[in-house]
């Protein structure tokens, strides 16, 4: 059996893993699809499998499956095979964020669609009408900003020579 280069590198320090999760989760991310992103992310290589995981945050195998269930769904990370083994291997993505952010439409369809349901079974012209309609122009003025800032962030990487 192949041996992985995550096998032979340290792992991050439980700290700055913890530090960095604690972060993210404040923010909203669930406690544990934020702590096994955090690990991905500052281990060396970005990768690591279900049980160097399990190992390095000290939860359980159903734990990680969930966590890497979301993280996968939001594309924040990617599953691959272990050359010749059976093995799944989590990588962060390097441009995780920004993969993640750019799925405005099924991030934000569902939602405009609650909020236009919302705003026309109350009516346009209540209150509550406008205050829905307001929000949903709102992620509709987001959704088409984001092409820019997309196009700047791949000009900004290509000046840096980061991609």
């Amino acid at each position: 059996m192949a041996i992985a280069p995550s096998d032979v590198l340290p792992d991050p320090p439980a700290d700055v893993v913890e530090r960095l999760g604690g972060a993210l989760a404040e923010v909203g991310i669930p406690l544990q699809p934020a702590r096994v992103f955090a690990a991905l992310l500052v281990t060396e290589d970005g990768r690591r499998t279900s049980a160097q995981l399990v190992d390095l945050l000290d939860i359980s195998p159903a734990a990680v499956s969930g966590a890497v269930r979301y993280l996968s769904q939001v594309r924040m990370i990617r599953r691959e095979r272990e050359r010749g083994s059976r093995r799944d291997v989590y990588v962060a993505l390097d441009d995780a964020w920004h993969d993640m952010m750019m799925q405005t439409d099924q991030l934000y369809a569902p939602i405009l669609a609650a909020l236009e349901g919302a705003r026309d079974g109350l009516g346009r012209h209540t209150r509550a009408g406008e205050r829905l309609q307001l929000s949903a122009e709102f992620l509709e003025f987001i959704s088409r900003e984001m092409a820019g800032v997309a196009q700047r962030w791949d000009a900004y990487k290509a000046g840096r020579g980061l991609g």
